[in-house]
């Protein structure tokens, strides 16, 4: 079992910047690839970004490609998103995922979830 805990989220203005934080327990999550999915309400849940079980691979949504960044610290059990030049587009509520399997974090079918952290951009 692994239980995940999403904070970082809140409010913040067009063009500025939060870092959103999962913190991952129950297992390492060097084994395990992790990602970031999204929802707004009223609209189907969309993939965020991810990175591989190694860490050597990031994935993102074309919608936020040159804009977000996955990482990860090991050593803290932990996965991040730096979320820059935010748009009122962004806002959603954020969900941390995690499974053995890549494809499964990309494509939605992770088996773990987190509980969600709400970001609202203002325009």
């Amino acid at each position: 079992q692994v239980q995940l805990v999403a904070s970082g989220g809140g409010l913040v203005q067009a063009g500025g910047s939060l870092r959103l934080s999962c913190a991952a327990s129950g297992r390492l999550i060097s084994s395990y690839a992790m990602g970031w999915f999204r929802q707004a309400p009223g609209k189907e849940r969309e993939f965020v970004a991810a990175i591989s079980r190694s860490g050597d691979s990031t994935y993102y949504a074309d919608s936020v490609k040159g804009r977000f960044t996955i990482s990860r610290d090991v050593a803290k059990n932990t996965v991040y998103l730096q979320m820059n030049n935010l748009k009122p587009e962004d806002t959603c509520v954020y969900y941390c995922v995690v499974d053995q399997l890549s494809i499964r974090v990309r494509t939605g079918r992770a088996d773990y979830w987190g509980q969600g952290t709400q970001v609202t951009v203002s325009s």
